[in-house]
């Protein structure tokens, strides 16, 4: 496959499991997303685009903010992601626009106030013709704010279950930090350099530290790891004894981080904005 057609591929059959885990994931980066949106500072009556909205919670509180004299559209390729974002838009009567497209190609009328993403800018296979691309969606007033991974051994919540499986894996080759991925954008002068090469001003990195939610305890955010992240990657086509083998690792790794309102281990992004 080229260009980002194996992450189109990718996102259709993994965000099954999302569409049907939004609940939980909603929970899990809630305070992630209590982070961005003030830092993108939406604003009533702006003309907004999520970028990778999946299933539409940030766009759900993006139109909120936007109001009936603003307007709101959602893209993803993701269609099983985007019937539960259309569905949850249609339940609280939001007068927002899902759009199925990739976004680093995807033919964008130059008129948003603001384009918005929580998570959904690292998987491009060209990140600088992606954002270049992005950036014809804006107006020349407009903005762009999103927040995304910092590096891998940072994000503690990922790192910890996987290297202490990491035994228990496949032999795979090196990864490399910059292929499509959640933490390709980890490297925060290269996201800089990404922003400003796409023809971006005023570019601005700052550090969120924070904690991500894996659920009420050890079982739960065992079996989340095994759900969603780079061990859940890794290990696809294990066994169900060999997946309980990773699940007690996993548990073992996160043990460290319980406490009284669950198992937070921590989390480390960047809230990146900058004009057009």
């Amino acid at each position: 496959m080229t260009g980002n057609a194996d992450q189109i591929q990718y996102w259709n059959i993994q965000g099954r499991k999302w569409a049907a885990m939004q609940e939980r994931i909603d929970l899990t980066m809630n305070e992630i997303t209590d982070a961005v949106l003030p830092f993108a500072n939406a604003k009533p009556g702006e003309r907004i685009i999520d970028i990778g909205c999946g299933c539409g919670t940030t766009t759900l509180r993006l139109a909120m903010i936007a109001g009936r004299e603003g307007s709101v559209a959602g893209v993803d390729v993701s269609v099983p992601m985007l019937a539960v974002a259309e569905a949850r838009a249609q339940a609280s009567q939001a007068e927002i626009a899902f759009v199925e497209a990739d976004a680093s190609t995807y033919e964008f009328q130059p008129n948003a106030d603001l384009v918005f993403s929580r998570f959904g800018v690292m998987f491009f296979a060209d990140p600088y013709a992606a954002f270049k691309n992005i950036r014809t969606a804006l107006s020349r007033t407009g903005r762009i704010a999103f927040v995304c991974w910092r590096t891998f051994p940072e994000n503690i919540w990922a790192s910890a279950p996987f290297f202490a499986a990491r035994d228990l894996l496949p032999e795979a080759p090196p990864a490399d930090p910059y292929a499509p991925g959640p933490f390709a954008l980890g490297d925060g002068a290269r996201t800089e350099d990404i922003l400003e090469k796409a023809g971006f001003n005023n570019v601005r990195l700052e550090k969120l530290d924070c904690t991500m939610n894996m659920g009420a305890d050890l079982d739960a955010a065992s079996s989340q790891a095994l759900e969603i992240g780079p061990l859940a990657r890794a290990a696809t086509e294990l066994n169900e004894a060999q997946r309980e083998q990773l699940k007690a690792r996993a548990a073992q790794a996160l043990s460290k981080y319980v406490t009284a309102s669950g198992v937070r281990p921590p989390a480390a992004c960047w809230l990146a904005g900058a004009t057009a």
